[in-house]
Formats: structure tokens, sequence, C-alpha cells
């Protein structure tokens, strides 16, 4: 199984943490770093490869992780000149990919079991699957419906929650799904579902209810340091709780 891992951000939100290091590289615990617990996880998960794609800072990412042997996987390389979206640094590497394989960010942390989830997605038709996790919204407001007239109140509702699934920033790709683009065109996660649902080509949802933490703001990444100690054995009990034993 073969993973395409997206480090080429500039990791702007998480200022002042990647000032001087890409956000991929910053430690969680001071333990690891965000990449290397998603390498050792996706090797647990039954990958054997992995494609980075990197740009800003991207040498220091090269450095780091360099061939992939100490992780047990075979790493291999793509670099960005002007960031390409989402789904863009892939399509450079279209041809040596495998018919199906895993598209993810670099900056989040779960114990979603990435192996079984592209395999559920090998076994269904969808173009592509999309790892989703339940969130909610609560109104600080009494919410009014009005009908179309806006005259008449025809319904109230005292600070309503609102629940909606939103994108882990995981998806398990078919590669017949990217051929219809070309390699180093601009491609955003959000053009390439709104063509496929124009197509009719419907995306799949893989609902996820375990741990899943995206690292975009200073907040996020305080809260993973905090929540570490509990989290690790969750995160990597391949590695935690052997030890333990």
């Amino acid at each position: 199984m073969h993973a395409v891992i997206l480090a080429g951000g500039k990791g702007t939100r998480l200022r002042p943490y990647t000032t001087c290091v890409p956000k991929p590289l910053v430690p969680i615990g001071d333990t690891y770093s965000i990449l290397e617990i998603v390498l050792h996880q996706l090797r647990s998960r039954g990958f054997s490869s992995v494609t980075l794609a990197i740009g800003h800072m991207g040498h220091l990412i090269r450095a780091f992780v360099g061939d992939g042997s100490r992780y047990g996987l075979h790493v291999t390389y793509t670099d960005e000149d002007t960031p390409l979206g989402t789904i863009g640094p892939v399509l450079n590497e279209l041809h040596a990919l495998p018919e199906h394989f895993l598209i993810m960010n670099g900056d989040v942390l779960t114990n979603l079991d990435y192996g079984a989830f592209l395999m559920r997605h090998t076994q269904g038709t969808a173009p592509v699957t999309v790892a989703t996790y339940r969130r909610e919204v609560r109104s600080e407001f009494g919410v009014l419906d009005v009908d179309d007239s806006g005259q008449q109140i025809v319904a109230f509702r005292e600070k309503p929650t609102v629940p909606f699934q939103v994108s882990m920033g995981v998806y398990a790709m078919t590669r017949e799904t990217l051929r219809r683009y070309t390699p180093g065109q601009v491609l955003g996660f959000d053009t390439l579902m709104l063509d496929l649902l124009a197509a009719g080509e419907h995306p799949g949802s893989d609902l996820f209810g375990g741990y899943w933490l995206d690292i975009g703001r200073p907040e996020d990444y305080d809260t993973a340091n905090e929540q570490w100690a509990d989290m690790a054995p969750v995160l990597l009990p391949h590695l935690y709780l052997s030890a333990a034993d």
C-alpha cells in the first residue's frame, strides 16, 4: 500500500512555531514530530512506500526523513516550485502510483486505521473516499425561521446545535479519478469535489468516531502537546504498549 503525504505548505496559521521549522516537523510531546508519528502509523498499518510532496523548507524534511528506511518505509519525494493545491502535487507522480492509494495532510493526528480505510475504498465504487468526522456548531442566538415574505416568523429555536460532517484531510483515491487533469496544474480538494459532483460521480464518505486533531492553529498544537501523554499509546500502540510489556 502506498500513501502520498502533503507536506509542502508554509504553515502560516501555526506561526511562530513554524518560523524556522516546517509544520510536519514540529515536535509533539518532545518525542516525535507530527510526520514521524504518521510514518510510524502507516508502517504499522501495512504501508510499504510513501511519497512526500514537499515545498516550503522541503530540504529540511528531506534531510530529516531521508529514504525512510529507519521507519521501515521506502520514501520518495516530489517538489513543488510553486503551490499546486491539495491534489495538484499528486498529478506529477500519478504515473508512478498504484491503482488505489492514500492522500493525506501532513498535519493530522488520528488513530484512524489507514490500511483498513484504504481497503474499504478498494472494495467500493466511489472515485474517491473521504475520511469524515462529526462536528457541531452551537448558535449563540435564538434562530428564527421566516417565511418567504420576510414578515412572519414561522418557527423559533433557542440556541440550536447544528451537526455536520467535515473532511479529516485523509482521502483514499483511485488513480483513474485524476487522469482527467494535467500534471503541473493547480488542483485543490474543493475543485476536485465540485468537479466530481457536477459529473454525477459521487465521492464516498467514511465516517470515523475515534481521535482526530487537525494541527492548523497554535491552540491545536497546544492541545496536541497537552494530550500527548494520554494519546501516545492510542496513536502509536505498537511502540508504547509493546515497550510497556
